[in-house]
């Protein structure tokens, strides 16, 4: 960055600073969203598997002329059942998935803008409405993703500290 003047470095400084931050909070909600998927994904199977076992069995008892085991059953799959349609885990998972991943690609815009395109000092005039769209697009993204539980959140936060979400070529810096 030859030629820019101090008030272009405190300028790029700025942006850096910024865009750091908007890579840290999409960092955050990303992983925060694939947990709570993981979650949802796993109500879908501790709810599903064993209805489909309780209606089977209850099937079973029935044709075995026990019908009060075979009610029992029946209940029992039948309250599951209902709680899968009325929790909808796989949709939920599948909403934090698709969350995830466009959080995941924001913050893959912002280290390119920060490590790329701030090196590009002929375009300083650019930059601060581009790192604005970059901002928008995440409070966008806030204001229409589901809320992430804060266990969720809590199990992003210990696997960031831990390294998780940091590349290889980052940890030779």
């Amino acid at each position: 960055m030859t030629g820019t003047t101090s008030v272009d470095q405190i300028k790029i400084s700025a942006l850096r600073k910024e865009a750091e931050r908007l890579e840290e909070d999409t960092l955050y909600s990303s992983k925060g969203h694939f947990n709570a998927e993981d979650t949802w994904v796993k109500r879908h199977y501790w709810l599903g598997v064993p209805a489909t076992i309780l209606g089977a069995v209850a099937a079973a008892t029935l044709i075995k002329s026990q019908p009060e085991l075979a009610t029992v059953f029946t209940l029992l799959a039948s309250l599951l059942t209902g709680l899968m349609t009325f929790l909808k885990p796989n949709e939920r998972a599948a909403l934090h998935r698709a969350a995830a991943g466009q959080f995941l690609a924001l913050r893959n815009e912002a280290r390119f803008f920060r490590e790329i395109e701030l090196l590009e000092s002929d375009r300083l005039d650019e930059l601060p409405a581009q790192l604005k769209a970059l901002s928008a697009k995440r409070n966008d993204l806030n204001l229409k993703s589901p809320s992430i539980p804060r266990r969720a959140f809590v199990a992003a936060r210990k696997g960031i500290e831990e390294g998780e979400a940091t590349h290889k070529v980052d940890k030779e810096d």
